[in-house]
Order: C-alpha cells, then sequence, then structure tokens
C-alpha cells in the first residue's frame, strides 16, 4: 500500500469536485476549494476521523467496500478508480456501479445541436446530461433532484402531471416492456450495487406493473424510433429518436429531430427560443 500516494491522490481528487457536482450545497464560503474532508465522508459512508487518516498517509489498509465507496464519492473515472486500487495495493474489481461521467466531448456535442432534444442516460435510465432544448421539451432536469431524473421512477412511479405518463409520450407503454430487460441486464453487469438494487427494489414495492414485467423475464422489443411528446406549452411534438451507445462508460445519447419544415420542427424551435422560462408545468 501506497500510503503517500493515496493521500495525495484523496486531496487532490476532493480538492477539484465542487458541491454542486455531488448535490451538496455551497454553504458559507469556503477557505479552500472543492470539497471538505467531513464531506466526503459523508458521501462515502465511513467515519470523517478515518478519511482523515487516509488523507494524512495514517489509514490502515481500506476495504474493497471502502475504496467503491470513495470511488463513488469522488466521482472517479474508470482510469482513476483503478489507479485508487492499486495504491491501496488492492486489484480493481469490475466497476462498483454505473459510470455517471460524461465525457466532455459528449457534452460538447449536445451543445452544438440547438435544433436537437439531446440527453445522455446511464445504464439504469438516469439523465445525467443533456442541453437546453431537451429541458425544454421535457422538464429542467436541473430544478429536480438526482434522483427524479431516473427516467424508470419517472415511468411507473411518477409523478405524472395533469395524467401526462413519461411528459406526455406516446410510447410511455414500449418504454416500460423494453426498459425493465435492460435494467435486469445493467443488474448482471454491476451484481450488489446498491443503487441498482435500491432503484429495483424500490420500483418492486412501488409498481405492481414493474413487479409483473420484471417476473415475466420477457424480453421487449427496441425503443420506438419515432414518438410525439404532449408538451403543455407547444401542444403535440412528433420527433425522430435515435440512440448511439458509448460503450466505455455504459452511457447512451438520445437525440429528438423533427422532419424539417414540419409543425413539430417548428415547435422545437420555438421551445430553443422561449426554453424553460414561464413554462408554467414541470414533467
Amino acid at each position: 500500500m501506497n500510503r503517500r500516494g493515496l493521500a495525495d491522490f484523496l486531496r487532490s481528487r476532493r480538492e477539484r469536485i465542487t458541491p454542486a457536482e455531488v448535490g451538496l450545497p455551497s454553504g458559507p464560503r469556503r477557505r479552500t476549494p472543492g470539497l471538505r474532508r467531513e464531506e466526503v465522508a459523508q458521501l462515502a459512508y465511513i467515519s470523517t476521523e478515518y478519511y482523515t487518516r487516509l488523507e494524512q498517509a495514517r489509514g490502515s489498509h481500506p476495504s474493497r467496500e471502502v475504496l467503491a465507496q470513495l470511488a463513488r464519492a469522488l466521482r472517479l473515472t474508470d482510469p482513476e478508480r483503478d489507479h485508487l486500487h492499486h495504491l491501496a495495493g488492492t486489484p480493481p474489481g469490475p466497476p462498483p456501479g454505473p459510470s455517471r461521467e460524461v465525457r466532455q466531448s459528449i457534452l460538447d456535442l449536445l451543445d452544438r445541436l440547438p435544433f436537437a432534444a439531446a440527453f445522455v442516460t446511464s445504464a439504469i435510465f438516469e439523465i445525467i446530461a443533456w442541453n437546453d432544448l431537451a429541458a425544454a421539451l421535457m422538464e429542467d432536469f436541473s430544478a429536480v433532484p438526482r434522483r427524479d431524473r431516473n427516467l424508470l421512477r419517472r415511468a411507473f412511479l411518477g409523478p405524472h402531471p395533469d395524467g401526462r405518463r413519461l411528459y406526455g409520450v406516446s410510447d410511455s407503454d414500449a418504454f416500460t416492456r423494453h426498459s425493465v430487460p435492460e435494467l435486469r441486464a445493467a443488474a448482471a453487469r454491476y451484481p450488489g450495487d446498491p443503487e441498482v438494487t435500491g432503484l429495483i427494489d424500490e420500483l418492486l414495492s412501488g409498481s405492481e406493473e414493474f413487479a409483473r414485467l420484471w417476473a415475466d423475464h420477457q424480453v421487449g422489443g427496441g425503443p420506438t424510433l419515432r414518438k410525439t411528446f404532449d408538451h403543455p406549452v407547444v401542444g403535440r411534438v412528433t420527433v425522430n429518436c435515435d440512440a448511439l451507445d458509448i460503450t466505455d462508460r455504459d452511457q447512451r445519447v438520445v437525440i429528438y429531430t423533427a422532419t424539417p419544415g414540419s409543425p413539430s420542427d417548428e415547435a422545437l424551435r420555438l421551445l430553443s427560443v422561449i426554453g424553460t422560462q414561464h413554462m408554467g408545468v414541470s414533467g
């Protein structure tokens, strides 16, 4: 175990993360950049005293479970996670859970699609990045808690404002059928990951529909390539749906475009102008 190398790596990574990136309030003015030690300890479910000892190169050999929790708390990429394990003298195992880190090139791509609604989902259908038009078409994702950005929770558990399931999209039933087998496959790729198992348990206990589909062990059809949104401001918007897999991150880029010159194209262009301001309805 390279205690000094581990300490330096943890401290440098902690100082690069802002509280907003991990869903924590910024609070009073901070004397140092990044997260506080106690915040990392809280996110990793370990004591502040033990984490402090690790950063001071005095800590005992961390277990695989602690390393996995630290990797998640510090938002480490897969190469960084492997490096953390090597510093701790523990060979890295399978990824601890679905990656939520989106490559900068993908974020740039989203911004370069001004007339397409585009977003990125994790392996368990959490929306982890989006452009302005996706927020205007679906909802302002920045205004809702992270857990409510999961499309499976929204589809099976709601909320469904005005009776509009999953943003009033026409293929919501088809989505639920094909998403359950994909979630099962993700659970097999990340066995024992608390976020994955917690999501499954929540859906099983809260949705009879999900429980039935989960018990059926059926393979649903692929995602719909054309769908219609019932938008509260601009009405019906029909879009083409294309999905691009990011295999090294186990993520997916979803892009919605309208036929050029169609009423739906005009509606998307209008949404690109008005954005999420004064929409009056979220979700």
